[in-house]
């Protein structure tokens, strides 16, 4: 079956070197299930783009979209329709995937199929180095946990537990913090991995509250998971104990800031990509975004990695001509920077990642009583430390 498969894939690849009248491009992403919401950012993200560049042509070729739905990390279901996408659409790129097991599960495909694919959210730092044909438009988890350490020091936290789900970026975020935490003096006095499926976040605060730490550095992936655990973290008094909770910014994405409420307020994140960010280009973004969406208030950070996905994949069809050509499409768009909603960025010319200003952010509270992610520091230009971790 997997000869076949391959033997399919390089007909559709030979078939598909000439300029196409239509480019298709794969998104695979969570549309329905416990992450609807992330796939409807991607979603959002991709028709802004194309709503404000072009209408969906480029030059002389139509741009489609094909979406298919994988509901949570699923690695062979995920693969699955990746080769669908390939083998029976003819897409000429791959995109979206929101989780890293997903993400790495199609990696195998792309130089046999010809196909470059870009990463709008999943956030292992080793998923880049799997293919020469991958490209990152989101973020990693090592990107945007080490400043927290270093945020955690100058706050004079001197101790610390770490709480991270088990799997890839999980796994990063706690290495990443406890690397970054011990070189700037500070100890990490317990760590504790939790199985993704974990819902019951009670003998985990337990845990926390016995360990004699000043603050807890979390991960989950952003979701009904995180937003268990925050609401675990309040009711559980962690915050009357004096016990600091910091994390990377998956943890207060907007759309569940409602939910979490006055008990939220205060809540220290590092990360990519608020709302909220002040500049013009971000605010043309939240504009078209929040029109493609619907309800602005579900606008979160998948959005502006599908964004500026888009624009990395325009400026490979325009490089191309809109024929197949995976590694020249690549090799077009190493170095490329520009001005995306959240800041200056930059696609590394040597690891592929997306070069980026990480924001030190607190949840604070406008006067109409609504709740958003407040910009109050900037770690400028930030690479990918965790790349040099998994070399």
């Amino acid at each position: 079956m997997k000869k076949i498969i391959i033997s399919m894939v390089a007909a559709i690849t030979m078939c598909s070197a000439a300029t196409a009248d239509t480019i298709k491009i794969g998104v695979v992403g969570p549309f329905s299930g416990p992450f609807a919401l992330q796939g409807k950012n991607f979603k959002a993200g991709i028709d802004a783009y194309i709503a404000t560049h072009g209408a969906g042509k480029i030059g002389d070729n139509d741009i489609e979209i094909v979406y298919r739905d994988v509901p949570q990390a699923d690695p062979a279901q995920s693969k699955a329709l990746a080769q669908e996408l390939v083998v029976k659409e003819g897409v000429q790129y791959l995109a979206g995937f929101y989780f890293t097991p997903d993400a790495m599960a199609v990696t195998p495909l792309l130089e046999q199929a010809n196909v470059p694919l870009v990463v709008m959210n999943a956030a292992t730092s080793a998923i880049i180095t799997k293919s020469p044909l991958i490209i990152r438009t989101s973020f990693t988890t090592w990107q945007t946990s080490a400043p927290m350490a270093k945020v955690a020091k100058e706050r004079g936290i001197s101790k610390v537990i770490t709480v991270v789900s088990d799997y890839g970026p999980g796994v990063d975020a706690e290495n990443a913090f406890k690397t970054t935490f011990g070189a700037e003096g500070g100890t990490v006095v317990e760590s504790i991995r939790m199985p993704l499926a974990t819902n019951d976040f009670s003998p985990i605060m337990q845990r926390v509250k016995d360990s004699g730490a000043e603050a807890v550095f979390a991960f989950l992936p952003s979701g009904p998971t995180t937003l268990g655990f925050v609401k675990a973290y309040n009711e559980n008094g962690l915050k009357q104990a004096g016990v600091q909770f910091l994390a990377p910014g998956d943890l207060t994405q907007e759309s569940d800031l409602p939910a979490l409420g006055d008990p939220a307020v205060g809540i220290l994140t590092t990360f990519h990509y608020a709302v909220s960010h002040d500049s013009a280009e971000n605010k043309a973004f939240v504009q078209a975004a929040s029109k493609a969406i619907g309800n602005p208030a579900e606008l979160s950070f998948p959005s502006v990695g599908a964004y500026d996905g888009m624009h990395v994949i325009y400026k490979m069809i325009e490089a191309t001509g809109g024929t197949q050509d995976a590694q020249k499409a690549v090799d077009a768009v190493k170095g490329l920077a520009w001005e995306s909603p959240r800041g200056p960025v930059q696609i590394d010319a040597q690891t592929r990642h997306i070069t980026q200003n990480i924001y030190l952010r607190e949840v604070a509270k406008h006067e109409d009583g609504t709740f958003y992610n407040k910009e109050i520091k900037t770690f400028e230009k930030q690479g990918d430390p965790g790349l040099a971790a998994v070399k």
